[in-house]
């Protein structure tokens, strides 16, 4: 960062300013960290959550963490609720067994199909330390107790003014681009005059730590993650903070019909409380409260200039399935890599059209689902409208959370009719869909395709195959990031599958086709078959190459060359719009 002072100012320079410090925000510090893009996140609290809240990381989310090295520790301080399952349902926790709305979060297993991960349930004030020291040991920049007051854009970048709310100091900060994670409140979007759509307010709730020893004894061993208490003179939600004496509890709230939050006072609590539970002198001691609102709202556009909008600044939805959180988390993965590309010079400004191009409707989409799994599962205090449910995406919580795509962005060959959200999971190698996961071996260590996929452009194809080559050479001209793998299980091969895996018939090509993958897992474009030949017969004359490179012409590799940069059918040009510059670029 460069500084300069003024009279009564210090001014910072940084690529890029984060505005927001929570789940989203420390999540695009690590992402942008990962990818070696200096930073400077500003958050007006003085330091992370206190609250037990948002902690269901879906299995999606938990995949970009193993990428950016932080999951174990993530798991470690979850550690206590590892062997919570399942959603329960019941007028009393004192008499009756009651109902499991489902009592596995993955049944036999099916998940390791699809996944090297797995659901993880890690409450944010456990969570958020983790990803502030990962984030700060990558380099960021982050400063709580400031708050940004104003901001303004231009065409080369934004000038913010932000304050400490510790010394009172005022600082003024450029940045090339505004990444807001501000929450549903966002001054940010307001400050854009951002409108948005969808229903709104959905229902309250006022949720309650409260610490109980004999809490324990009643819920015995059914290790839910959520409990919804039916009682209609008491209903609730009950959520175990360590399985032993802390626990939150949801309370319905309705401000609509004129309650205020101050009328949650510590004996009204405990009585109901104890009501919901179905024990009248069970021992409860209030810790904390926290009014929140769940409501279905998606801005109407993700971006305005410089500036993007992430996490709930850009969505709000029902926190039945816990999409809310996972689908901020995955928009600052979706961004970090298109802003890495564009101020590393490998990529133009138009790539970061395709952010709103795809995170919305996958907002949109799952927004829905969100308010269909609340009626439901009858969350307290949510009263739908007539007619309402069963208008969201089809398909389980698995298919929303992973099996998402994105038919229209930065990506090459995908159906732009097909909806969002399919019927069911789906992840067969189609342009703008999650690449499929394989175990592979690499040098003797076992790892996932996932894995492979974070700091550059993938290319996968076989060892026979002339597309390594082509990729080969192709790295050596543009100044796109490029790796290429062989799989098979011959001595040339990068990878090797296990014994039982078609690579290529998992991935939707033959054996002499390639799949090419974006930084962020998804599937660019691929080649069902070789083009060698029509390569051959279509290229131009190449240009000698470059002083110092023992490059030679190899007519896949003008076919993949054009592939990457042509205008009339690039991933990297047409649909991801970026605009690429190089040398020796083939017309």
């Amino acid at each position: 960062m460069n500084r300069s002072e003024t009279a009564d100012e210090i001014g910072h320079r940084t690529p890029v300013l984060i505005v927001g410090g929570s789940l989203v925000g420390l999540s695009m510090s690590v992402f942008l960290g990962r990818l070696g893009v200096p930073h400077t996140l500003v958050e007006r609290h003085p330091g992370t959550s206190i609250h037990p809240r948002g902690r269901g990381n879906n299995v999606r989310t938990m995949e970009l963490y193993r990428v950016a090295g932080v999951e174990q520790q993530i798991r470690e301080v979850a550690s206590v609720l590892a062997d919570n399952h399942g959603i329960m349902q019941t007028p009393s926790l004192v008499e009756g067994d009651g109902e499991w709305l489902f009592k596995e979060i993955d049944p036999g297993g099916g998940l390791a199909r699809f996944s090297p991960g797995g659901w993880c349930q890690c409450s944010q004030n456990d969570l958020e330390p983790v990803l502030l020291a990962r984030a700060r040991e990558l380099g960021g920049d982050l400063r709580f107790a400031t708050e940004m007051m104003s901001f303004d854009q231009d065409g080369e970048g934004v000038t913010a003014r932000v304050k400490s709310r510790e010394t009172g100091e005022h600082t003024t900060i450029r940045a090339d681009y505004l990444v807001a994670a501000d929450g549903p409140r966002s001054p940010v979007r307001e400050r854009l005059g951002i409108g948005q759509n969808g229903p709104g307010d959905l229902f309250h709730n006022v949720s309650v730590t409260f610490s109980s020893r004999d809490l324990a004894d009643i819920v015995g061993d059914r290790r839910f993650i959520l409990c919804y208490l039916t009682n209609p003179e008491a209903d609730g939600a009950l959520l175990p903070v360590d399985n032993a004496e802390n626990w939150v509890f949801h309370a319905p709230w309705h401000p609509e019909h004129g309650e205020t939050f101050e009328e949650f006072t510590d004996e009204r609590c405990v009585a109901h409380i104890r009501r919901a539970i179905g024990a009248p002198d069970l021992d409860v001691k209030i810790t904390g409260r926290a009014a929140w609102h769940a409501a279905e709202r998606v801005a109407e556009r993700y971006a305005d200039g410089r500036v993007f909008l992430a996490g709930d600044s850009a969505h709000e939805m029902s926190p039945t399935g816990a999409f809310g959180s996972n689908t901020g988390i995955q928009d600052a993965h979706n961004l970090a890599w298109k802003l890495a590309a564009v101020l590393g010079g490998w990529a133009g400004p138009g790539l970061l059209d395709s952010y709103d191009a795809e995170r919305r409707p996958v907002a949109e989409a799952t927004s829905a689902r969100a308010s269909n799994r609340s009626v439901e599962h009858s969350h307290p205090g949510y009263t739908p409208a007539a007619g309402a449910g069963g208008k969201g995406p089809k398909g389980g919580i698995l298919t929303v959370a992973l099996g998402y795509r994105y038919p229209r962005g930065a990506v090459l060959g995908s159906d732009p009719a097909a909806p969002v959200v399919p019927e069911g999971l789906q992840l067969a190698g189609e342009p703008g869909s999650r690449a499929p996961h394989l175990w592979l071996d690499r040098a003797g260590a076992r790892v996932s395709t996932v894995d492979l996929y974070e700091r550059s452009l993938v290319l996968l194809s076989s060892e026979d195959g002339a597309w390594h080559t082509a990729a080969e050479q192709v790295a050596k001209r543009l100044p796109v990031p490029l790796d290429s793998y062989r799989i098979g299980s011959g001595p040339t091969a990068d990878l090797t599958p296990d014994a039982d895996v078609d690579w290529a018939q998992a991935h939707g090509v033959t054996e002499a086709g390639a799949v090419l993958v974006r930084p962020d897992g998804f599937v660019a474009w691929r080649s069902e078959e070789a083009a060698v030949e029509g390569a051959r017969a279509r290229a131009p004359p190449r240009p000698p190459p470059r002083r110092g490179s023992d490059v030679g012409p190899v007519p896949a590799a003008g076919h993949f060359e054009r592939t990457l940069t042509s205008p009339g059918g690039s991933p990297l040009d047409k649909c991801l719009k970026s605009q690429l510059t190089c040398e020796n670029r083939v017309p």
